[in-house]
């Protein structure tokens, strides 16, 4: 059915631009913006979801998955750890740690978790930490609690593991958390995270 259509619009150009060549641009949208309603969009709500995070975890570019457990859910890894490139899961992992919808919510940030876990983790994540304090950032600048605390979460939990290496970047970062250190809701929470920081970092000045 394509080629009719091509060649039907192709019809319509060449009769509107003979005659009227002021109107063409204006009328030439038409048909196709119809068309494409009815022939795209289904599928591009079902194969496009709504987060970076989200298209990759759907296409198994996330080497990991939730198991329910009937307690407590656990993070099944297709490979070990260990094995995985850091670069570019741990970021997508960060990415994911500002998703609201589960299983991404769970698995962003026990992935996330368990990569700082491996063997020689320090290692891998300093050189990504220029790229990685953006990514955190975005989720503590993140008006959901809940994607708010996974940041700082995940900020407490690199910091445990790369010291003093993150206290450059951590100026990127305490605009967010001094902003929620005004909130009542968050006080003991990002002072207890501040406080962290400052013991495996050494001063944060």
């Amino acid at each position: 059915g394509s080629n009719v259509l091509r060649m039907s619009s192709g019809i319509q150009i060449k009769t509107k631009s003979s005659g009227q060549k002021s109107k063409a641009p204006e009328s030439q949208p038409k048909p196709s913006a119809k068309l494409n309603p009815k022939t795209i969009d289904p599928f591009r709500a079902y194969s496009q979801p709504s987060s970076a995070f989200a298209a990759t975890y759907a296409r198994g570019g996330i080497p990991c998955r939730l198991v329910h457990g009937s307690v407590k859910h656990k993070l099944h890894w297709e490979c070990p750890p260990e094995t995985v490139p850091f670069d570019p899961l741990l970021l997508t992992l960060a990415e994911g740690l500002r998703e609201t919808k589960h299983p991404y919510t769970f698995v962003s940030k026990e992935g996330f978790k368990q990569l700082l876990l491996v063997e020689g983790a320090a290692e891998k994540v300093i050189p990504l930490l220029p790229r990685l304090v953006p990514v955190l950032k975005v989720a503590l600048a993140h008006a959901d609690d809940e994607v708010f605390g996974r940041g700082l979460d995940a900020l407490v939990q690199l910091s445990a593991v790369v010291g003093p290496s993150l206290n450059d970047h951590l100026k990127l970062l305490l605009t967010n958390l001094l902003k929620r250190l005004m909130d009542k809701k968050y006080r003991e929470e990002v002072t207890v995270a501040l406080q962290k920081l400052e013991h495996c970092g050494g001063r944060v000045s």
